[in-house]
């Protein structure tokens, strides 16, 4: 389990934040007590399953699974804060929000784009982070 902090750029609007990046036998740990899935985001940089955690003494994590391509097993989890994590479920059900009034345009940047280009950011600074 390490820890590393994305810088995100000053027009992202948003804090630094640190995520923690969590090897096979930490992400066991954080998810002995069960887990649920919240929602799923398909990209041109992966595949993500956003869900919370809990071990079995009760402590609960938010964590996010990356897959690549067509691959089966994860390439990476994250874990983060419950403050920064919130900002991600809202990006989404905000995104749902405007998709049931039909009111996005096609190519217009949405509250989905930016959790995108978000976790673009978190998965670039994390690349060099050995878990």
């Amino acid at each position: 389990m390490k820890e590393y902090t994305v810088e995100f750029h000053k027009e992202d609007g948003m804090g630094n934040i640190v995520v923690t990046k969590l090897n096979e036998e930490d992400f066991n740990t954080a998810t002995s007590g069960g887990t649920r899935q919240l929602f799923e985001l398909d990209t041109n940089i992966g595949f993500f399953i956003y869900f919370d955690a809990v071990d079995e003494s009760g402590k609960e994590s938010y964590l996010v699974l990356q897959y690549e391509e067509e691959q089966e097993e994860p390439t990476a989890c994250y874990s983060f804060e419950l403050k920064d994590f919130y900002q991600f479920v809202a990006l989404h059900l905000n995104d749902l929000q405007l998709d049931e009034e039909g009111e996005e345009e096609e190519d217009a940047f949405g509250p989905i784009h930016y959790l995108a280009h978000l976790m673009h950011h978190i998965v670039e600074d994390g690349k060099a982070v050995e878990a």
